[in-house]
C-alpha cells in the first residue's frame, strides 16, 4: 500500500493569510501545509480520505488516475468543503463514487451538497456520489476498512485502520474501546496541532504520549498549524516519530 499525504495543515493552512510569523514566512516546503487530506493505493484501489477545499490544487500537484472511495473523516469545512472536485473523476471514470462516513457525517454532508446524492446515471457538472453510511468495518473492493471513533472537542469523529496503517486527525481524546482497534499498528498518523493545549485537538505532548501508549512501529503527525516548526520541532520527537509533511510518501 502507498499512502501520499495530500496536506498535513489545518482549517486555516500554512502559511496562515496575514501573518509574519517565522513559519509562514519560512522558506522551508515541509512548512508550507494544505489542508489535510491522505490518499491510499493498493493494487486494485485508490481510496480518498477527505475532500479539502485544497482538492484541485492538491490532485493538480500529485496525479492520480482515479478515486473509486471518499471515507470521510467527519463533517468541517476543511474536510468536505474541496467534494465539488469530485465530478471531475466522474467525468472521467462514467461511475458514481461511493462516499463512507458515520451517519451523522453523511446526513450533514447530504444537507450542504444535497445536488451529489442520487441513484442511477451520472449527471454533468456536478459530483455524482452514493452516500454509504458505516459504523462497523466494511469492504471498498477487496479492502477492508474499519472505523475507529474519535473524539474531536464535543463531537464523534472517525479515524479509519485499513491492515496496520491508521489514520486519525482531528482528534482531543481516544475512546478507551477505540484502543484495541489500534492494536499492532506499524504506521499510525496521529493529530499534532500545536505545543499549547487545545480543547478539540491533540497537542504535541499529548500526541506523543498517545503514540507511545497505542505502540505502533512509527508515528506521523499531522494536522500541525503555524506554531510547528518543522526542523526546530523535530528535536522533540522520538526516534520513532515524525512530521508528517505535504508530499510525503510511505510505503506500507
Amino acid at each position: 500500500m502507498k499512502i501520499t499525504f495530500l496536506g498535513t495543515g489545518t482549517s486555516h493552512g500554512v502559511p496562515m493569510i496575514n501573518c509574519d510569523c517565522e513559519v509562514c514566512r519560512s522558506s522551508d516546503p515541509k512548512n508550507k501545509r494544505l489542508r489535510c487530506s491522505v490518499v491510499l493505493q493498493t493494487e486494485g484501489q485508490t481510496i480518498l480520505i477527505d475532500t479539502t477545499p485544497d482538492m484541485r490544487a492538491q490532485f493538480l500537484t500529485w496525479r492520480f488516475e482515479r478515486i473509486d472511495a471518499v471515507l470521510f473523516t467527519h463533517a468541517h469545512a476543511d474536510h468536505i468543503f474541496g467534494m465539488d472536485d469530485l465530478r471531475r473523476f466522474n467525468a472521467l471514470q462514467h461511475e458514481r463514487i461511493p462516499v463512507y462516513g458515520s451517519e451523522a457525517t453523511l446526513k450533514r454532508l447530504r444537507g450542504i451538497f444535497d445536488y451529489a446524492f442520487a441513484e442511477g446515471e451520472v449527471r454533468k457538472g456536478i459530483p455524482n456520489v452514493l452516500g454509504r453510511e458505516v459504523d462497523a468495518p466494511f469492504k471498498v473492493g477487496d479492502i477492508e476498512v474499519t472505523p475507529i471513533p474519535l473524539i474531536h472537542g464535543r463531537m464523534e469523529v472517525f479515524g479509519y485502520r485499513i491492515g496496520n496503517f491508521a489514520y486519525c486527525t482531528d482528534v482531543s481524546e481516544i475512546p478507551q474501546l477505540s484502543y484495541a482497534l489500534l492494536e499492532g499498528l506499524d504506521t499510525l498518523v496521529l493529530d499534532a496541532l500545536r505545543e499549547r493545549p487545545h480543547f478539540t485537538h491533540f497537542s504535541l505532548e499529548q500526541a506523543m504520549a498517545e503514540a507511545e501508549k497505542i505502540k505502533p512501529r512509527q508515528t506521523f503527525f499531522t494536522h500541525m498549524n503555524h506554531n510547528i516548526d518543522y526542523k526546530k520541532h523535530s528535536r522533540l520527537l522520538k526516534d520513532n516519530m515524525q512530521f508528517a509533511y505535504d508530499g510525503l510518501v510511505l510505503e506500507i
